[in-house]
């Protein structure tokens, strides 16, 4: 059985935000409205946090994409109440939405800040209703949303190899984020098998995670800068 993680070599990142862009038409993610916005309410299941370094005016602001870390300790994993997250065989951390009671433990738990709630029914216009992807549930309101690694494209690529008689290929599940990305700064596969691209970059010298102290240990992994790595 596979184990699926993400490999961003921030290098190549150029912080064009087209992975935000797949990510929100592929999941149905909703589009708050500049009100809600206002009041910290954007549903994002995968932002761009900046980091600042050095000091005006010698300073550099970098980009960080940020996905739902499918941590392999999740600690939201622990706090729902209703098992309604929690974390696959196959790795990935799951979201059961028609089960959520919206207590949002898991947010709170969440040390990534990677989850959001949805405070309203948010409406899709009817010019843009034909642009939903018919493969994802579209959520009710009062639930937690998070990233999911596009998980339902892993079912289709699965059902696809079963009508076909064959066993699923790693490379024919591939997140929305992932697929979108202009400047190939994002890797998918299988951590178990030693021959995927994923893997050998998650031991690169260049790999860390984010807040890895914490030992949630994440499978989102990240390549530091050439030049940062060097000064290191």
């Amino acid at each position: 059985m596979a184990l699926w993680g993400m490999v961003i070599d921030l290098d190549k990142c150029t912080a064009c935000q087209a992975c935000m862009v797949a990510c929100k038409s592929e999941n149905n993610v909703p589009f708050v409205g500049k009100g809600q916005a206002e009041r910290g309410r954007v549903i994002s299941w995968l932002d761009m946090v900046t980091e600042t370094e050095e000091e005006y005016p010698e300073a550099r602001t970098k980009f960080i994409p940020r996905p739902c870390m499918h941590c392999d300790k999740p600690p939201c994993v622990k706090v729902c109440p209703v098992y309604a997250t929690y974390r696959n065989p196959e790795g990935i951390v799951a979201q059961i939405w028609d089960r959520c009671i919206g207590c949002r433990f898991c947010m709170a738990a969440c040390p990534y800040n990677v989850k959001y709630f949805n405070w309203h029914q948010y409406r899709i216009p009817k010019t843009m209703e034909r642009g939903l992807n018919p493969d994802v549930y579209v959520r009710e309101w009062g639930v937690v949303e998070k990233c999911t690694f596009c998980s339902h494209r892993l079912l289709k690529a699965r059902d696809r190899a079963a009508a076909e008689r064959r066993e699923m290929r790693a490379d024919e599940y591939i997140p929305a984020c992932v697929e979108a990305c202009p400047s190939n700064a994002m890797y998918f596969g299988d951590l178990k098998d030693p021959e995927s691209t994923v893997s050998a970059l998650s031991r690169s010298p260049r790999a860390f995670h984010l807040l890895e102290d914490l030992g949630t240990e994440p499978k989102v992994t990240y390549l530091m800068e050439g030049e940062r790595h060097a000064l290191r």
